[in-house]
């Protein structure tokens, strides 16, 4: 584990980046698994990282375990990598959208 300094830089590194809110990211996990046919379970929507970014939103940083803070520490470093999608084609922008948006950042959120 992380010593306390390195842990508030994460957490706070991570809940700037997840510009979403829980209710937010859960929405639209299930929006985004749902089809025609099918709609999974509230809990089981949205792939494994994604439903991970949801489940640490909803824990307190003293609730943390060392997979949470790598998951964190993976989050912020994808979402950090990323360049500005304004530049890029339409239908790039917005399936670069929906990507970060499974884990919790939306880019087009000021």
């Amino acid at each position: 584990m992380t010593d306390a300094r390195e842990l508030d830089a994460l957490w706070e590194d991570f809940h700037r980046v997840v510009n979403m809110t829980s209710q937010e990211l859960a929405s639209w996990l299930r929006v985004r698994d749902a089809d025609e046919a099918t709609e999974p379970l509230p809990d089981q929507a949205g792939p494994p990282l994604g439903q991970r970014v949801l489940a640490i939103l909803q824990k307190r940083r003293t609730d943390l375990t060392d997979d949470d803070i790598r998951v964190m520490s993976l989050v912020v470093d994808m979402v950090s990598g990323q360049t500005d999608i304004a530049n890029e084609p339409e239908g790039e922008q917005t399936r670069r959208r929906h990507e970060l948006m499974t884990i919790g950042h939306d880019p087009l959120k000021p």
